[in-house]
């Protein structure tokens, strides 16, 4: 009884319990939402339910791996390659989806490579800074850790995928800003990101593209064109008030006025049924996963562990704050998904795998002084 005891002890000790549960309630949050506007039989729901259950086993099963083996550089090295290397087979074995070649089809479900890449981007930059972090403030390793993101950014990018594509590169930028950048280094870099953007704009950017950020300048100019999704987002967003319509009540979502309602635009999709009252709690659990994660991360082992928490809380703030931008009209319509609500097993997948990877990081982590994590952890 004492060594079963002592064995189920262990095996919670490596386990947040408090950032997990709050996962779960956010991907209940999202089962009731996309359950509530279909009376009868529910692809998404029933589809949503058996990714759920894989997304947990996987992250438990993660949790009990020693994830150092992820500091040597030939495993970066090979992941690095892998992923581009199927980031390039999707141009030619991928399927069309909304105007993207961005998954691979198997049948009976589908993978999006543009979700785990993510991971495989933070990896990769708390490998690269870690390595360098007393002499980050050198821009040649801004300038080199910018080039093997922006591999993976410019095939992401090409799919179009623009939503994922911006995700990797507000990655880059965050973990450049944790790893401890100077201040004439960010101006730096924030004047390249101007003339890249004017360069993407005048040679890559599609027409469709150009036009939502168009629209976002203007959003009145085109209701019923580029305009139409973000105005009826915002019209869902505003009609929930105070305590919202209740479930299955959203008219926006209901009679389909709001495209998407399952994957892009399911934040106005909750606000309209649960109303400002369901929006701070899901804000609030939202605060308390990344307050966790970052908590966790600050008692890595090494630099890498702390630097892979930072990029993997970055993560999921990047697609918190662009998913909900677009769905109240401050932002361009990029098609993100929001972390944990939204359906899709891809990204559900990509987001409890990454936890399970800080989770099997805590087997190994440290007590630290606080103003040692301060200066590890800002670069200080």
């Amino acid at each position: 009884m004492d060594y079963l005891q002592d064995s189920i002890r262990k095996i919670s000790s490596r386990i947040d319990w408090i950032l997990f549960s709050a996962s779960l309630l956010l991907v209940g949050a999202g089962l009731v939402t996309m359950n509530s506007f279909v009376a009868s039989q529910n692809y998404f729901f029933e589809k949503q339910i058996i990714w759920v259950v894989l997304s947990v086993v996987v992250f438990f099963v993660l949790s009990f791996i020693d994830f150092r083996f992820l500091r040597r550089t030939s495993v970066i090295v090979a992941l690095f390659i892998i992923s581009a290397l199927v980031l390039v087979l999707i141009f030619f074995l991928g399927n069309f989806v909304l105007g993207a070649q961005s998954r691979f089809d198997f049948g009976l479900f589908s993978i999006q490579p543009s979700d785990p890449i993510k991971l495989v981007v933070i990896l990769l930059l708390a490998k690269y800074f870690s390595r360098r972090h007393v002499e980050i403030a050198n821009v040649k390793h801004i300038l080199v850790s910018g080039f093997y993101t922006f591999v993976l950014f410019l095939l992401v990018f090409l799919q179009p995928d623009f939503g994922s594509a911006i995700i990797i590169a507000f990655i880059w930028f965050g973990m450049v800003l944790v790893s401890g950048i100077s201040k004439k280094h960010l101006l730096a870099v924030f004047m390249v990101g101007v003339i890249a953007f004017g360069g993407l704009w005048g040679y890559a950017f599609e027409d469709y593209q150009k036009q939502r950020i168009l629209t976002f300048i203007h959003p009145l100019t085109d209701l019923q064109g580029t305009g139409y999704n973000a105005y009826q987002s915002t019209i869902a967003v505003g009609s929930g008030q105070v305590f919202g319509k209740g479930i299955g009540y959203g008219t926006q979502s209901k009679l389909q006025f709001l495209p998407e309602y399952e994957t892009d635009f399911i934040f106005a999709a909750f606000a309209e049924e649960w109303g400002f009252v369901g929006v701070v709690i899901v804000l609030l659990l939202y605060f308390v996963v990344i307050w966790r994660i970052i908590r966790n991360a600050i008692h890595g082992a090494t630099n890498f562990e702390i630097l892979f928490g930072a990029g993997l809380a970055i993560l999921f703030i990047s697609h918190f704050i662009v998913h909900v931008g677009m769905n109240i009209g401050l932002l361009p319509v990029t098609g993100t998904t929001i972390p944990f609500l939204s359906y899709g097993g891809s990204h559900l997948l990509t987001e409890f795998v990454g936890l399970g990877i800080l989770m099997g990081m805590r087997r190994y982590s440290r007590g630290t002084h606080k103003d040692d994590t301060k200066k590890e952890f800002l670069g200080v």
